[in-house]
């Protein structure tokens, strides 16, 4: 017993520094992107926080401000760190669930590599190097130590789907009651993104083949069948599993009058792609979409592309070690995004630009990162393979095999440092990602923010909210303040002439003491058909134009005389998108 208790406690010690290691990582990385006023560079991300604050800020508060598309764990998470208005403001609230999941996606990864290259339930000093090894893989991934710094889903829904497979895999091993644990994982990935519905599918097929069959015993000279602990737990898995896309499918069906709202709705999407004609390099071509996928996977590990092809033969190898070498080989589910996107590119109105290939531009690079965790499972373990391979050569000397471990960590180490030392001096591609699509945007939200912020206390706003309201966030206006889409009866089909959004867009000048249109949104287009005074309008470069129209208020902003002020920023490269 001593050896186990005395291993069981080296195994505590390193879980315990792993865990110091990653929130260092994520505390550090979010300072040094909160200084520099990168949190909220994302739209999207500016979006998930004002999600969250509209459920209790809004003159229509409650939790149909969630709305649909946009799976709504992300935002109930959020939203307990977003009630003080610095953090809202600021986008640090928005950061901590986040951060949070960051570092338990790193312990997931080590906890997986160990348990699934152990032997008879002890690491040996292979599992203990591969484990390490891929925890410093996936916790160090520049792309990721961004994104955890910000409001983004992809840190919380990697976490959910690495301890998904970890439960998965532990209930393969014998763990009947690791497998509710797996239920209760999925259905969390399930409701952050629509990736853990598919991965849902898999899992209750494989759970199903994996379990064992009806038995018959007899009992009291009766005879009947019973379920094992194994189907028991199946049952529960498949309940629990199922009831987050239930409950998904039901809100939409009862507050929208269509449970496929989120697929095909005037925000799908679909529509999208539709309303914008967003061009779709690989539509309905199957290979060409996992292409693009496995490409935006490679930039997100290495900057070079002979670098993240060689990220992706050793992931490949290491795949095929674990398969044939019967141990992990349900980490392979670590795959389970590659169909996913795949299917989602070419089918499902999801398009991913990459710099290299046209139409040269930067879109959705960030789905790549789905990829991480297979990648710190398997590079690892093919580079072990390799030295432990070159070292059963008969000409090398017997001795050198005990440094086999020690080999592939350095091998490990130098492949990380090069290719991610490349990311850290030509920037993350998200970031890049963010920062070209978005500066455009973020400079024309911080001039309205200027403007309203001097417009009067308490003053009432009407303003379509689905692309700027990072104006408001940054101005610090609350949003009850604000008449916007969001506040009408949505179960009013098809319109609700009697909602509060409507009857302001009827008769803006009776409703709201300033207006403000973005050019071609319908506030903009009310605005203009009613003839309101217009008090500034605001110009910012590949932006659409800005205007503050005069409402039910008679004064001007703080005494100002109507005027129209611009102002320029840098031009983003010829085919940069949102």
């Amino acid at each position: 017993m001593k050896p186990q208790k005395t291993q069981k406690a080296l195994s505590e010690i390193e879980v315990v520094r792993l865990v110091w290691l990653a929130i260092f990582v994520s505390v550090f990385s979010f300072l040094f992107y909160y200084r520099h006023g990168d949190v909220l560079l994302y739209g999207d991300a500016v979006a998930h926080i004002n999600i969250a604050r509209r459920v209790f800020d809004s003159k229509t508060p409650g939790l149909l401000q969630l709305g649909t598309v946009w799976l709504p764990l992300p935002h109930l998470l959020i939203m307990p760190f977003i009630v003080s208005k610095q953090m809202w403001q600021s986008g640090a609230g928005g950061s901590i669930p986040s951060m949070a999941a960051y570092v338990f996606g790193v312990l997931g990864v080590f906890r997986l590599a160990r348990a699934a290259l152990s032997r008879d339930g002890e690491a040996d000093g292979a599992a203990r190097i591969v484990a390490w090894a891929a925890a410093i893989v996936y916790g160090a991934n520049p792309n990721l130590i961004y994104m955890q710094a910000t409001a983004m889903g992809e840190s919380l829904y990697l976490a959910l789907f690495i301890w998904v497979v970890v439960y998965f895999a532990e209930f393969a091993r014998g763990g009947a009651k690791a497998l509710t644990k797996c239920g209760l994982c999925l259905a969390a990935a399930c409701l952050t993104r629509y990736d853990g519905w598919f991965l849902a599918a898999v899992l209750v097929v494989g759970a199903v083949v994996m379990s064992s069959h009806l038995r018959k015993v007899g009992q009291d000279g009766a005879t009947k069948f019973s379920l094992p602990p194994s189907r028991i737990a199946l049952v529960k898995f498949v309940l629990i599993v199922a009831a987050a896309p239930v409950l998904w499918l039901g809100y939409n069906a009862a507050v929208y009058g269509n449970p496929l709202e989120f697929a095909n709705g005037p925000y799908s999407a679909k529509a999208i792609e539709q309303k914008t004609a967003t061009v779709n390099p690989a539509k309905g071509n199957l290979l060409a979409a996992g292409s693009y996928f496995l490409k935006a996977a490679e930039l997100n590990v290495a900057e070079a592309s002979w670098e993240g092809r060689l990220w992706l033969v050793l992931a490949l190898l290491g795949s095929l070690v674990s398969w044939f070498g019967r141990r992990g080989r349900l980490t392979l589910l670590l795959w389970a995004p590659l169909p996913f996107y795949a299917l989602s590119v070419a089918y499902g109105s999801v398009p991913i630009f990459v710099p290299g290939w046209w139409p040269f531009s930067y879109y959705n690079l960030r789905y790549g990162l789905q990829l991480l965790p297979a990648f710190a499972m398997f590079v690892p373990l093919g580079i072990f393979f390799l030295v432990q391979s070159a070292t059963n050569i008969p000409r090398v000397d017997v001795s050198w095999r005990r440094w086999t471990g020690a080999a592939a960590m350095v091998g490990v180490f130098v492949l990380a440092v090069a290719t991610y030392g490349a990311t850290w001096r030509a920037e993350p591609i998200c970031y890049r990602e963010a920062a070209i699509n978005m500066r455009g945007r973020v400079a024309l939200d911080g001039q309205v923010a200027d403007w309203i912020k001097s417009l009067p206390q308490n003053s009432t706003l009407l303003m379509y909210l689905g692309e700027h309201v990072g104006a408001l966030e940054q101005a610090g206006i609350p949003l009850r303040r604000v008449i916007n889409e969001g506040n009408h009866r949505v179960w009013k089909q098809p319109v609700d002439t009697e909602g509060l959004w409507e009857r302001a867009l009827a008769d803006p000048a009776e409703y709201a003491d300033y207006v403000v249109g973005f050019e071609g949104d319908r506030v903009w287009n009310v605005a203009k058909g009613q003839r309101l005074t217009e008090l500034v309008e605001i110009h910012t470069w590949g932006q659409p134009r800005a205007v503050i129209f005069q409402g039910r208020t008679q004064g001007r902003l703080q005494g100002r005389t109507q005027f129209r002020t611009q102002e320029r920023t840098q031009r983003p490269p010829p085919g940069s998108t949102r």
